[in-house]
């Protein structure tokens, strides 16, 4: 799986989840590493969705990766 497509693969699954379930970033290495992707690449792939603005962290006695809120 390339990067591209990793990162694409995270976005949607947090945007799948958007006001049903908050995911964490270690939800999202586990449900990744269940597909044969390395915990590291995951860590990288969010790192640069939250640096683009794609997602971003909320943090509600927790750090969750959420979508960016609409303006």
């Amino acid at each position: 799986m390339d990067k591209e497509e990793l990162m694409q693969k995270i976005y949607d699954m947090v945007a799948a989840s958007e006001g049903k379930k908050k995911l964490k970033g270690g939800d999202v290495a586990k449900k990744m590493a269940a597909e044969g992707v390395s915990k590291s690449d995951v860590k990288a792939a969010i790192r640069e969705l939250v640096d683009s603005g794609k997602l971003t962290y909320a943090y509600l006695g927790g750090s969750y990766l959420v979508l960016p809120p609409k303006e």
